[in-house]
């Protein structure tokens, strides 16, 4: 299951992208997870600073990804100490095996359009897997 690159803003500065997994210790936890993850991609959605986001759920295997865009750091944070994240972060740590995350830079003018974000998909897989493996960040862009 796939929520697609959402443009929320545009902005002419550098982006702060954001790429998360999300593994969780039980499947049975799948659908209470994705519930929360569709809660934190609407407040995302109306969050000062986002420029875009997206979601990938692979329920039936308890993972699932997120993928967002920011005008900087401090617009990230405030997001994510504000609810519903904020709650659904301290509940979901119970839940989860692991967790990645993974933050980069580019030029905002970069940023895929709608639902045209494939190419920035498979970098964020690319960090994030990578992080699995060698358990360093990529050297930020």
């Amino acid at each position: 299951m796939e929520l697609p690159w959402t443009v929320v803003a545009k902005d002419d500065g550098e982006a702060v992208i954001m790429a998360s997994r999300f593994r969780l210790q039980h499947v049975r936890r799948s659908p209470a997870f994705l519930l929360d993850a569709l809660r934190v991609r609407r407040q995302a959605l109306r969050a000062r600073g986002a420029l875009g986001v997206s979601l990938r759920a692979h329920p039936l295997r308890g993972e699932f990804w997120t993928l967002s865009a920011w005008t900087d750091r401090a617009a990230l944070a405030a997001y994510a100490r504000a609810d519903p994240h904020a709650a659904v972060r301290e509940r979901a740590a119970a839940w989860t095996r692991d967790a990645e995350f993974v933050f980069w830079t580019v030029p905002a003018e970069s940023l895929p359009g709608p639902r045209a974000a494939a190419s920035l998909w498979e970098d964020a897989e690319r960090r994030v897997l990578d992080r699995v493996e060698h358990g360093a960040p990529f050297p930020r862009d």
